[in-house]
């Protein structure tokens, strides 16, 4: 007969041992809320980034003290009146430009109604959700593994935004901060009873530090350069991206004037697409998921007379009132050196003008959401060498 023996002084201190270590995993990783500011923070790696709720945005993404996310506002409560293209705004419910005060779904046309002033000029861009400040927060948490938050946005509940895309759906969006990477993960759900394309995109300003513009090498992970007319809409051909990058896999961005759109992404395993720049030793990459289908590079040369504004940039910070809430300082480094330059690298959904182009029979790859049908994407940002 076998007899079991336990030592409870032997088990007492196993268990002594183990509480600090599952402390430590549980600490590395935080998630502090103040008002509608939540700040994600992964110790390990030094990371901190800041997201305004209200308008689901990630205004901050701090590595080791420097933002690698360009900042165009003094403060927070800037940012709060007036987020414009700041951070990492959502380009919804269409991502850059169309061809007309129109869009075309399912075979039919529907017009925009202009008197109500949410969408602007003939040729109409970046939607209108990126000020938006109607999301409701979800959840902030932190585990053993990532940090995270998440918002949701009723689009249905706004007349005024169903009478320009008139698909009920549910967008959330959630920032997960892990293992020193950054996931912006997008939820949509269809509550129609048609099918919902989906043409939306993002439009972060992203900077290094360590170096400016001119020191910059690109890596770009497509293959197929879309080429526009004049009014920055594509035509319909493409060409092979080695064509217009002798080589794309190391493009130095002093050499270039970005507005472009590119497709045909290579992909790893994972279905990921890599985009990336780097400097003297920092490096940010890009990585797409597989429902995204293309990227918008925009980098103007400072050369050129359009400067930084030329395509919508971030419109200069309005004068905030005095906070009623309270509110959060920005966390990184002050910029010390003028006109260092950014690179915005934009996930697309699909190409610029997606909706119409396929209508058109111009492009193949437009996605939608079947009635009562959820879709969602994600990209990351990996920081390296700071």
């Amino acid at each position: 007969m076998t007899q079991s023996y336990r030592n409870p002084r032997a088990i007492v201190i196993v268990a002594a041992l183990l509480v600090p270590i599952a402390a430590q995993a549980q600490a590395r990783y935080s998630a502090k809320q103040t008002a509608d500011i939540v700040q994600l923070r992964d110790e390990r790696a030094d990371i901190t980034v800041s997201v305004m709720t209200s308008v689901s945005n990630a205004y901050e993404m701090v590595v080791k003290g420097q933002n690698v996310i360009r900042v165009q506002f003094a403060t927070v409560e800037d940012f709060r009146a007036r987020p414009g293209l700041n951070g990492i705004p959502l380009l919804a419910p269409f991502a850059n430009r169309l061809d007309e005060q129109a869009f075309y779904a399912n075979g039919t046309k529907y017009n925009f109604d202009m008197e109500l002033g949410n969408v602007r000029g003939t040729i109409p861009i970046h939607g209108f959700l990126s000020g938006a400040k109607d999301w409701k927060l979800v959840e902030a948490k932190a585990d053993g593994n990532s940090a995270w938050v998440t918002s949701r946005l009723d689009f249905y509940r706004n007349p005024q935004w169903m009478q320009q895309f008139p698909f009920a759906h549910v967008l959330e969006m959630t920032y997960r901060l892990s293992d020193g990477v950054l996931e912006v993960r997008t939820q949509i759900e269809n509550l129609s009873i048609e099918p919902m394309p989906v043409a939306i995109g993002f439009h972060p300003y992203f900077q290094l530090t360590d170096s400016t513009r001119e020191d910059w090498v690109l890596s770009i992970g497509a293959k197929a350069h879309w080429l526009l007319a004049d009014n920055k809409i594509p035509t319909g051909e493409t060409e092979p991206a080695d064509k217009f990058f002798p080589d794309r896999k190391a493009v130095p961005l002093k050499d270039f004037d970005l507005d472009h759109v590119f497709g045909d992404l290579d992909r790893d395993a994972q279905g990921r697409a890599l985009m990336s720049v780097k400097g003297k030793t920092q490096q940010l990459d890009v990585l797409l998921g597989p429902n995204y289908r293309s990227i918008v590079l925009y980098s103007p040369n400072p050369a050129n007379a359009r400067g930084g504004g030329g395509r919508g940039g971030p419109p200069a910070a309005a004068p905030a009132a005095a906070p009623s809430t309270p509110t959060v300082a920005l966390t990184g480094a002050k910029e010390t050196v003028a006109n260092r330059g950014f690179i915005a690298f934009e996930p697309m959904v699909g190409i610029t003008d997606s909706m119409n182009l396929a209508h058109k029979g111009l492009y193949k790859e437009l996605q939608s959401i079947p009635p009562g049908g959820k879709w969602e994407a994600s990209f990351w940002l990996r920081p390296t060498g700071f």
